[in-house]
């Protein structure tokens, strides 16, 4: 007996964990809701700017997502890919870029030329994850592909500004900043430095220019340097000759657009790519001066340099000016919220040829987190009225009143649980954060009467609280049924202001 009791205990199952997989994480009501609402705002600002949307599949043919993956040494194992019974291999999209890429080559006959889109949607990427770093996460993209001059790019930079400003984010307190990968490239082609891994090194240097410093490049760039752990970082191994006019060019940011480009122009010398670059600037920042885009919203940044390799010409960041503390109580600024630049080569991959295109990616967790930081999102959720159920044999009486405050727009909801317990359709009405009860007991139904709840003060509900002391509060009031909508409306609009 006791080993049939043994072996029976033995195939119990075990219990999987409750628990969200290492690098992911669950959305709830409030986030998903301030999120829909600042994307749609972004969307109406592209769309307003002649952008169309496109969704693509979430997944794409490892093949068509390429080398171009932030770590170029592993450019497959930053992706979560399966392989299928053809032996062909699949992988959820690492960005909105290179789904982008590979439906204008396949739809070029069909597509406008050129073409403006926008997408937004998650994007996954199995790397190691850490504080404030995911696997899965959410971009919102726009990009215009067949437009060979600036023009294309002084536009995605004007409309990112715009859609700042759409979010909540105002004039100040952000910075579009603009560089052009090719006045680097005139530098790298001066110092004779051709060695393509050498420059991509170079690139990831200066990309670490806002977290160390000019000292700090100049040691990353010559023999290494000592990080903040104490761990030892190789250096790139420049010479001081060739490390100069890398400096010289990241540090050429002067007072206006003017000085800097002339800075620019000293330390390109006769370099005609650096020349080339220097012009595309000149023509962005009077472009943009002349829609009205000022130095305040957007500045001629040589720090700017996106660490990616595929960028061939103008890249551009918006960053975020305002000041917030960090977990240490220490004043900073809140950083970069958006990037992008022209990617001529990326196309090329499917049609052999080249395929003009530049675009940005706004990082929506980021921009999430700005809006909270500067109160400019709602800090609470308002849940829907809830029509509390006093007699559980008027439950069509109930349905009736949420069907006539749904009629008028109003979100509401029946209590659906035990309604023997009020104070537990009260506290329920709490975790909704519920702004409204709705009570009507048979007393207030034979007099053509409803009760309304205030629930707005949230936290100070009385969450053990009798029927009896929820009518002595002066922030419940008896109306005509016939008024219950307009007095709900007069409230949640005042709600709203």
């Amino acid at each position: 007996m006791w080993g049939s009791f043994r072996m029976a205990k033995d195939k119990k199952q075990s219990r999987p964990k409750a628990e969200t997989p290492k690098g992911f994480r669950d959305y709830f009501d409030q986030e998903v809701s301030e999120r829909n609402e600042m994307l749609q705002k972004v969307a109406r600002v592209y769309h307003h700017h002649g952008f169309d949307a496109l969704e693509t599949s979430a997944v794409e043919n490892v093949d068509a997502l390429g080398k171009f993956l932030p770590d170029v040494d592993r450019p497959n194992d930053g992706v979560f890919a399966w392989q299928e019974d053809d032996n062909s291999w699949l992988a959820l999209r690492y960005d909105l870029t290179a789904p982008l890429a590979r439906v204008y080559a396949q739809y070029r006959n069909e597509l406008p030329n050129p073409y403006r889109r926008y997408a937004m949607g998650p994007v996954w990427r199995n790397e190691k994850p850490g504080p404030g770093r995911f696997r899965q996460f959410y971009q919102c993209d726009a990009d215009t592909i067949g437009a060979p001059n600036v023009v294309a790019d002084a536009e995605v930079c004007a409309m990112l500004a715009d859609a700042l400003e759409e979010v909540g984010i105002p004039s100040g307190d952000y910075m579009v900043r603009i560089n052009n990968r090719k006045i680097l490239n005139g530098v790298l082609e001066l110092i004779g430095l051709d060695d393509q891994t050498k420059r991509l090194e170079v690139l990831r240097v200066i990309d670490k220019f806002d977290k160390v410093g000019v000292s700090g490049v100049a040691e990353l760039l010559s023999v290494g340097r000592l990080d903040a752990s104490g761990a030892y970082i190789d250096g790139v191994g420049l010479s001081k000759d060739q490390a100069a006019p890398v400096l010289a060019f990241l540090t050429a940011k002067g007072d206006t657009n003017e000085k800097t480009l002339l800075n620019l122009r000293e330390v390109v010398g006769n370099s005609v790519t650096g020349s080339e670059g220097i012009s595309e600037l000149d023509m962005m920042a009077e472009l943009l001066t002349i829609g009205d885009y000022s130095s305040k919203r957007v500045q001629l940044d040589p720090s700017v340099v996106r660490g990616l390799e595929y960028y061939t010409g103008p890249v551009f960041e918006a960053e975020l000016t305002f000041e917030i503390y960090d977990t240490k109580g220490k004043k900073r600024q809140f950083g970069s919220v958006a990037g992008g630049g022209r990617y001529d080569d990326l196309v090329k991959r499917f049609t052999g040829q080249t395929i003009p295109a530049t675009g940005v990616s706004i990082g929506v967790d980021r921009l999430m987190a700005a809006l909270r930081e500067k109160d400019r999102s709602r800090t609470e959720t308002i849940g829907p009225v809830v029509v509390t159920v006093m007699d559980r044999e008027r439950l069509n009486d109930y349905l009736s009143i949420v069907s006539e405050l749904r009629s008028s727009g109003i979100r509401a909801e029946m209590y659906l649980g035990n309604p023997k317990n009020f104070g537990n359709q009260l506290r329920y009405a709490d975790k909704r954060c519920s702004p409204l009860a709705i009570i009507e007991g048979s007393e207030e139904r034979d007099k053509g009467l409803i009760q309304i709840k205030d629930l707005i003060l949230g936290t100070q509900l009385a969450k053990n609280a009798t029927l009896e002391e929820w009518k002595e509060r002066p922030s419940q009031f008896t109306v005509p049924k016939k008024e219950m909508v307009s007095k709900v409306q007069e409230i949640l609009r005042a709600l709203k202001k």
